[in-house]
């Protein structure tokens, strides 16, 4: 069933660099506070469970499982607070198949992996292209999840709204440098067909860079709606169906086609 408003949130989150066990905990404190201000949804960082150093994946501990007990805390919060967390992982699939990934704890339990399908320098290295997947049900409202440089390539969004996609969620690493970069992309996404763009971006720093900040929500015409700053911070906003269903109406009214869902 539809909900005519769903409140999400997103954490600009600054892990503790390789300790999986400890940031799941911290992510399942996030998810009790997110839950306090309504959310439904909580959107975590590009590899919010290790932090983005790449060198540390030699460790076998650094890779997340599906029956990881270390994930326990925040399906029970999940569950317990009735969130669907996203969370950042190098995931490890029960076939051998390695995904820079974005992982889906729902309330009732399941578990959606969506791999970044745009990896780049080193990445390519350590991970496979992840497939194209289909939103997230939250709520009845359709979440397609896309990770870092994913929201760069106008394709992928064009290939969420297609899958019908109300939402575009980017857990993401924008650097120093790159704070415009981190404005366009998701203004242009939402913009170009009419969904709502949530990106959550790394705190802090790590081997070789420091976080330009910036996590936030833009709205389905391209506008920020809400920010995070630079350090490590929550925010929470609405979002509207009637906002999507107005822009979606007066675009088609207009003859432009640039949503093809």
């Amino acid at each position: 069933m539809e909900s005519d408003r769903l409140v999400v949130a997103v954490a600009q989150h600054a892990p503790v660099p390789g300790d999986v066990a400890e940031n799941a905990r911290r992510a399942a404190q996030l998810v009790a506070a997110a839950a306090d201000d309504g959310a439904r949804l909580l959107l975590f960082p590009q590899l919010s469970l290790t932090g983005y150093d790449l060198a540390r994946l030699d460790e076998r501990a650094s890779w997340v499982t599906a029956e990881d007990p270390r994930l326990d805390v925040v399906r029970e919060a999940s569950r317990a607070r009735g969130v669907t967390t996203v969370v950042g992982a190098p995931w490890l699939a029960p076939d051998g198949g390695r995904l820079l990934a974005s992982v889906a704890l729902s309330p009732d339990g399941a578990v959606d992996v969506v791999g970044k399908r745009y990896l780049h320098r080193a990445e390519r290295d350590l991970f496979e292209p992840g497939a194209s997947a289909p939103p997230l049900a939250v709520d009845g409202w359709r979440v397609a999840l896309a990770v870092c440089y994913d929201a760069a390539v106008p394709e992928h969004a064009r290939a969420a709204a297609e899958r019908g996609a109300d939402v575009y969620a980017v857990s993401a690493l924008y650097t120093e440098g790159q704070e415009r970069r981190l404005d366009v992309h998701p203004a242009a996404r939402a913009m170009d067909h009419r969904m709502y763009a949530l990106v959550a971006n790394l705190a802090g720093a790590g081997p070789g860079w420091r976080s330009c900040g910036g996590s936030g929500v833009w709205h389905p015409d391209g506008r920020r709606i809400a920010e995070a700053g630079t350090g490590p911070r929550v925010v929470v906003a609405a979002l509207e169906r009637a906002e999507v269903d107005r822009l979606r109406a007066d675009d088609a009214r207009n003859g432009y086609l640039g949503r093809t869902g």
